[in-house]
């Protein structure tokens, strides 16, 4: 009854951060109240199954209550057999990136960078193992309003049939010499070098800040 419950939690969490994303992002009135009822929803399921107030649960999700901690950002790594890097051109910025973006609450890290990476260039993909752990403080990117981990895995290609996302204008192969104009607020030439010298060595083990 117990995993029962926590999964009942975690399905819960799922619709309370799908719900404040569309907060963060809605203009629409009509969205705007059906985002807040399903975050009432959220509460009162982890209310039922905890058994805590469902005004207590509220005020532990409420901005001053709450421990501040480091966003987490999810990057697919992703060579083909001519050792080039699958990027892609990102539509808030016109620049490229590695596949990725923010985790996303129920899921591994693991199943984001497969999710994204398929969201962002219609390939199925695989992780084979984590490559790094990047505290984007400690590398050169422009200033940014939040504090950010970067995961990077490396991924295979396993299928998929390449569709494009809506929010992607592009996606291609590049050597590491001739790198297209990188966003830099995701991902440096300088990173991207060093992603590919750790994927050459199983055995460097995870590289880390």
């Amino acid at each position: 009854m117990q995993n029962k419950g926590n999964e009942l939690v975690t399905i819960a969490q799922r619709i309370r951060a799908m719900s404040q994303t569309a907060l963060a992002y809605s203009t629409n009135e009509y969205e705007i109240d059906r985002s807040n009822e399903l975050i009432g929803i959220s509460d009162r399921i982890v209310s039922i199954v905890s058994g805590a107030k469902e005004e207590d649960i509220r005020a532990d999700y409420h901005p001053v209550r709450e421990y501040v901690t480091p966003k987490v950002d999810i990057r697919a790594v992703i060579f083909n057999d001519r050792d080039e890097i699958l990027l892609v051109r990102e539509k808030a910025d016109g620049r490229w990136s590695l596949p990725g973006g923010w985790s996303d609450v129920g899921f591994t890290p693991t199943e984001v960078a497969v999710k994204e990476a398929r969201e962002e260039t219609g390939y199925d993909v695989r992780v084979v193992r984590l490559l790094a752990v990047l505290d984007k403080r400690c590398h050169n990117h422009p200033a940014s309003p939040f504090y950010i981990y970067k995961l990077c895995f490396l991924c295979e290609i396993a299928g998929g049939d390449g569709e494009l996302t809506f929010d992607i204008l592009d996606r291609g192969f590049f050597a590491l010499d001739r790198l297209p104009p990188l966003s830099l607020d995701r991902i440096l030439p300088e990173q991207i070098k060093l992603l590919d010298a750790l994927r050459r060595n199983p055995d460097a083990g995870v590289y880390c800040d």
